[in-house]
Order: structure tokens, then sequence, then C-alpha cells
């Protein structure tokens, strides 16, 4: 009775993940068929790499026969943004068991909003089972997605012009309905302010981990300004 429940409560919160995953991860798939890579490649990229913003410029390299030191060079940098998510994360991560891995791996920019957005697990819902559902719905609402677009795009003649604005609008809405939530606007800001100014100091190609290293640390410096 407990396992229903629980999976009735990950199913009810990774519903607004389904529905952007489903779209997004089909935007993927499209763009994997356009550039002649059949449906199954897309799909197993979506299992095995699963990085969301990287399997867009991946689809790009893989086209364009980029060196593997490139690419692997390239995945480390757009999500080392992960490392940090994940320190939040670490304990409940191990009280997953024989998942932690699994946990660590499938963690993404909205399973991490999500599991933040939970301040209390209802007394009926294990908590840790909980997340594991929300990680494993959520990994399979993008392979379900990517598999559709790779499907159509393998069948149909879709033009994908503009179609790589679809992960942009993605993370719009997370942060909106992130600051709608808040009732400190003080993070948003600060990572707001530290990304345009690395942005103009580093450039684009370079600006995401100078960003995310000054933006925790100045968050962190502040928090224990609070407590001490």
């Amino acid at each position: 009775m407990k396992r229903n429940e629980t999976l009735k409560f990950a199913l009810m919160k990774t519903a607004p993940i389904a529905v952007s995953y489903f779209f997004v991860a089909m935007s993927f798939g499209l763009l994997m068929s356009q550039n002649g890579f059949p449906w199954y490649d897309a799909v197993l990229a979506s299992v095995f790499v699963y990085t969301g913003a990287f399997q867009f410029v991946l689809a790009s390299f893989l086209s364009a026969g980029t060196p593997l030191l490139t690419i692997v060079l390239t995945a480390l940098f757009m999500n080392s943004r992960q490392v940090f998510y994940s320190l939040s994360f670490l304990d409940d991560f191990r009280s997953c068991g024989k998942m932690f891995p699994y946990m660590v791996g499938t963690l993404t920019d909205e399973t991490y909003s999500l599991y933040s957005s939970i301040d209390r697990y209802p007394d009926h819902v294990d908590k840790y089972a909980a997340m594991k559902e929300i990680a494993f719905l959520s990994h399979f609402w993008w392979i379900l997605g990517t598999f559709a677009g790779a499907l159509a795009g393998s069948l149909l003649p879709i033009s994908i012009r503009g179609i790589d604005f679809t992960l942009t609008a993605l993370f719009l809405t997370i942060v909106m309905d992130q600051w709608q939530k808040a009732k400190d606007h003080i993070p948003a800001l600060t990572g707001f302010a530290c990304a345009i100014g690395c942005l103009v100091a580093f450039g684009p190609s370079r600006f995401i981990l100078p960003s995310l290293i000054l933006t925790s640390g100045i968050l962190l410096a502040r928090n224990e300004r609070r407590h001490a």
C-alpha cells in the first residue's frame, strides 16, 4: 500500500517534468534523426548520457566527427554544475542504498529543483523510495520523448529550425516557477549577477564554471554569516 502511495506521489510531482521533458527530448530525437542517426542511437544517448543541454551539442559533435577528447571535456565543463547540486543531497542519496550511483547520475536541473521544493514528505510516503521513483520517472519521460522524436523524425519530413530553443524555454520556466515560490530572491539575483559578470569576463564558452564557483562561494559565505 505504501509503495503505491509513494508511486502516486512521485507521478504527481513529476507531472510538470513529464510534459516539459517529453517535448524537449522530442526535439533532441528529431535533431539526431535530422543529422542522420538511427532512432536507437538517440535513445541510447538518452539512456546513458542523459545530460539535457549537452545532448544537443553531442548531436552536432557526432555528425561533425569531433574528437572524443573534445566531446568528453565539453561534457565535463557543461555539466560541472551537477557537482554542486549533488553536494546538497549526498546524505539522501546514500540512504537510497544500491541506487546511490543512479541517483547521482540522474540528478538534473529539474530533479534538483523538485527535490529542493519538497519541504516535507507525507507520512504515508517513504522519502527515499519517493526520491528513487522521481529519478526513475524523470529519466523515463526523457527517454520516451527521445524515442518519439527520433521515430517521428525518421518517418516524417519535419523542419527543426529553431527547435533548440525548447531547452532555453524549459530553463526559463523553472526559474520563473522557483522565483514565485521562493520568499528569498537574493540567491537568484546573485546567480544572475555572477553569470552576467562571468559572461563578460570569460566569454560565452567559458563562463558557466566560474559563475557557479563564484555564486556558490557568495551564497555559502552569506549562509555562514546568517547562522553565525
